[in-house]
């Protein structure tokens, strides 16, 4: 079985400035710095910087690929929340191996 590894991925202080985008398998994903707003206890307006982990079916890429092909999540944006990311997509990869596995046929699937 394929997995994804920590060390797979850029460090943080590459991810601070760029997306990072890979594959594993018929799985792609890409890792990308967003920004949580939330309103505080207060009313104060408070942005939190989130890693946004976006994964889906191979074999096209994240553009062109329709986003109700598309699972996203949130970690903090820190190591330990790519520790986390990279749990996370190891366990969509282990739920569901099939849909992996077949990603890599899926040319024919796509109309265009």
């Amino acid at each position: 079985m394929n997995i994804i590894k920590t060390e797979d991925i850029l460090p943080m202080g590459f991810l601070k400035k760029s997306d990072y985008s890979g594959s594993c398998g018929g799985m792609r994903y890409r890792l990308e710095k967003t920004v949580e707003t939330a309103v505080s206890d207060s009313g104060e307006t408070v942005n939190t910087d989130k890693l946004l982990c976006i994964i889906w079916p191979g074999p096209f890429n994240f553009i062109t690929t329709p986003d109700e092909l598309k699972e996203r999540a949130l970690f903090s944006f820190d190591e330990d929340g790519v520790t986390d990311a990279v749990s996370w997509m190891n366990d969509r990869l282990a739920s569901d191996p099939d849909k992996w596995e077949k990603a890599a046929k899926n040319w024919e699937s796509y109309g265009g």
